[in-house]
């Protein structure tokens, strides 16, 4: 029988391994340093020709081998990486007794191999020609690039996964989705451990150009470090980005019975789709609101409670308006007091991954007593009144965290994190 429950009885969860890659980095201690620095990992797009696009930065992860290898394998190297860490900080041998999920970008072919099954194929034209050299192939490279499960597969396999290794997409709000789907599976009481990552390294050229479609980018080149500008009146859109966390979940009675580390507490989950528009979200922000919501209830806590919001924070115009009016809504006037501060001012939005990624640092504000700055705050927008953390990093007492994932789709999921389960 669990000794440690929350309010409804259920075990508490703790978190006691986190690993990650950012644009700032491999490696939590190197991504800590550079993010409370705040120091930008946006640069100039050198991977493809940029030569006709409105926007040529982006915040991705070259320094690795499989940056030219696609985007299923680069995502399988940060998922993996970012795992490693955060098997290696919780100090678990062998395989891993417990379930994985991995939230991961949709998948599609590489453009490589198109060109490349295009040369191939010998019937009809475009993707006709395409699907024609593709039922010839004697491989598997191409399929397993195009399976969505097959990252988590391999994942499962390299970590000795004893549970079904599930992956899913919820959008932008995907980390957040796979760290709730872990702490449900504890509070089940369906296993004692569970590893939830969130990875994406699909910042390709076709995904360039479908976001810039939607005029969701920034097209402020000229100085790419400030390009990302959460909250301020001159932000134009998001930049897009590349990154993994992974964080190791376990129950707080199973944490304590073999002496490991306890990093923080995932005290709430909460969740809300909204209908409103295949992108856009709704105006008067209640989905959001209910989310947040959510999150609050199922922590048993008010929003009193709360000492510091990891913001969505994505440097669109209407996507950091309605977080606000959100925020506003659930917290009053005390909103305006409350330190808030965008990761995405650094590293970009890193779409599947960014819910795990600003989980992880989150958990690290609380256990270091630094609120990273949001940085290129230097136009505050009147009619956003909030505390940012501008542009320099703060030390403060975080004892609770609100972190927020609203993505495209009305995908919307919210974290409640505490640095102890008191």
């Amino acid at each position: 029988m669990p000794q440690h429950r929350d309010h409804l009885g259920r075990p508490i969860v703790a978190v006691t391994g986190i690993g990650m890659v950012t644009p700032l980095g491999v490696g939590k201690t190197e991504n800590w340093a550079a993010l409370t620095s705040g120091k930008s990992g946006i640069k100039r797009i050198t991977r493809f020709p940029v030569d006709l696009l409105n926007t040529t930065i982006s915040g991705m992860v070259d320094f690795l081998p499989s940056s030219t290898k696609g985007a299923s394998a680069l995502t399988h190297e940060l998922a993996e990486m970012a795992a490693a860490e955060a098997i290696g900080e919780a100090r678990i041998s062998g395989d891993f007794d417990g379930p994985l999920f991995l939230a991961a970008p949709p998948v599609e072919i590489d453009w490589h191999d198109r060109f490349a099954l295009y040369a191939a194929g010998t019937e009809g034209a475009g993707y006709d020609r395409i699907l024609s050299a593709a039922r010839g192939l004697n491989d598997s490279v191409i399929e397993e690039t195009t399976l969505f499960a097959a990252i988590a597969d391999k994942l499962a396999d390299r970590f000795g996964i004893s549970g079904l290794p599930v992956t899913l997409s919820t959008a932008c709000a995907s980390g957040a989705t796979a760290i709730q789907l872990g702490v449900e599976a504890i509070r089940r009481g369906e296993t004692d451990r569970a590893l939830s990552i969130g990875a994406d390294g699909s910042a390709t050229a076709e995904a360039l150009i479908r976001f810039s479609l939607l005029s969701a980018l920034s097209t402020q080149n000229a100085l790419p470090e400030r390009a990302s500008k959460p909250f301020s009146k001159d932000r134009d859109g998001f930049v897009l980005a590349e990154g993994a966390a992974a964080l190791v979940l376990e129950s707080l009675d199973s944490a304590i019975a073999r002496g490991a580390t306890v990093l923080g507490i995932i005290k709430g989950c909460g969740e809300k789709a909204d209908d409103f528009h295949r992108t856009r979200s709704k105006p008067d922000a209640s989905p959001a609101i209910a989310a947040v919501n959510a999150a609050l209830g199922d922590a048993g806590m008010s929003a009193d409670a709360i000492d510091y919001v990891n913001a969505h924070g994505t440097s669109t115009p209407e996507n950091d308006k309605m977080e606000h009016l959100s925020l506003s809504t659930v917290f009053g006037e005390r909103m305006k007091t409350i330190p808030i501060s965008s990761n995405k001012s650094m590293i970009g939005h890193t779409l599947s991954a960014a819910g795990a990624i600003e989980a992880a640092f989150s958990l690290l504000t609380m256990r270091e007593g630094v609120i990273p700055p949001t940085i290129n705050y230097d136009n505050p927008d009147p009619n956003i009144e909030l505390d940012v953390v501008p542009n320099i990093k703060r030390s403060a007492d975080i004892a609770t965290v609100l972190s927020n994932s609203f993505g495209f789709g009305g995908q919307n999921a919210c974290l409640v994190m505490a640095r102890e389960a008191v």
